[in-house]
């Protein structure tokens, strides 16, 4: 019988590449790693792993081994449902990965919904971008994830999982009441009225940069940036002390400076699409269900925004 701890290192050295890689995401050395696939390779007697040097790769025989040990994961995986497919109650550990900005808004009133509904339910949360989040459901080490993507950019969902959406998440105009485009608060803004402006944004590297350069262009203009930074937090306060507009996503906007106010943007197609991402068939399993549940409550609860949500980072 192989060991499946062992398959699982050797599915990780095929997906992340190197040795000290899969060592960084189990928090062992990567000499632990390396006995581990030699016993592996002993285990099947099956040359699994090239070493050239320094480097390592796996031989046509170690990616067929890292490809089936998916499908035994998920067999797993399915298995452990079906024990609980009949509970009256969820119950045991949940695993939920979720981006930043969503912490206070989406996954701390989860928490505290869980608890009063689901008492033996226990909820773990991990911050985590999107990228990073389908990685860990893949690994098995989150069992949903909050993810979003921006409707004006072409990015695929995550490859391996799948994906519901949970809401939408407009981008909004964060301006100081002096700034000259903030005197008709509410009013739908066209961001050709900023073209002038010295704006605050994301990295262009980051989805929110790309999303709103990618805005401006359609509006016919590229924006002359004066701060970059990837906090939400920070953007709003440099937008309160100097005076530059930024976009940010409304999530992000709902508790503001007294100096500031918001307005929507014309283009109703700016926005986040916030996601519930999970394995194949997991949405069976009790406690996902329950997690999904509330999630779909709080959503229409709330509108994505709660009394208690402050500016997050991305």
């Amino acid at each position: 019988m192989l060991d499946v701890r062992r398959l699982v290192l050797l599915r990780d050295l095929a997906s992340h590449g190197t040795v000290t890689a899969v060592a960084e995401l189990h928090g062992v050395t990567p000499s632990a790693v390396s006995q581990q696939l030699r016993l592996l390779e002993e285990e099947t007697g099956a040359r699994l792993l090239e070493r050239t040097g320094r480097s390592i790769h796996l031989t046509g025989a170690g990616h067929r081994l890292a490809e089936d040990t998916e499908t035994v994961l998920t067999a797993l995986e399915q298995a452990q449902n079906r024990l609980h497919s009949d509970a009256e109650e969820a119950v045991g550990p949940i695993h939920l990965a979720c981006f930043p900005s969503a912490l206070a808004p989406l996954a701390a009133p989860l928490s505290r919904s869980l608890e009063q509904t689901h008492p033996k339910l226990r909820l773990h949360i991990t911050e985590a971008e999107p990228e990073p989040a389908a990685r860990l459901l893949l690994q098995r080490r989150a069992d949903l994830a909050l993810i979003y993507r921006y409707t004006n950019l072409a990015t695929p969902a995550p490859a391996g999982v799948d994906t519901q959406l949970l809401s939408l998440d407009p981008l909004v105009a964060v301006l100081r009441h002096d700034h000259p485009a903030a005197h008709a608060e509410g009013a739908p803004l066209d961001l050709r009225e900023l073209a002038n402006a010295s704006w605050i944004t994301a990295p262009a590297h980051t989805a929110c940069g790309e999303a709103v350069l990618q805005a401006c262009r359609s509006a016919g203009f590229t924006p002359r940036i004066r701060h970059v930074c990837t906090d939400f937090t920070a953007m709003i306060a440099l937008a309160a002390s100097g005076g530059h507009p930024v976009l940010v996503p409304r999530m992000a906007a709902t508790r503001l400076p007294p100096a500031l106010s918001v307005r929507p943007v014309t283009d109703r197609m700016l926005a986040r699409r916030i996601e519930i991402a999970t394995r194949h068939g997991a949405t069976r399993e009790p406690g996902t269900g329950a997690c999904l549940q509330a999630l779909r409550t709080l959503t229409v609860r709330d509108q994505l925004e709660s009394p208690e949500t402050g500016p997050r980072g991305m």
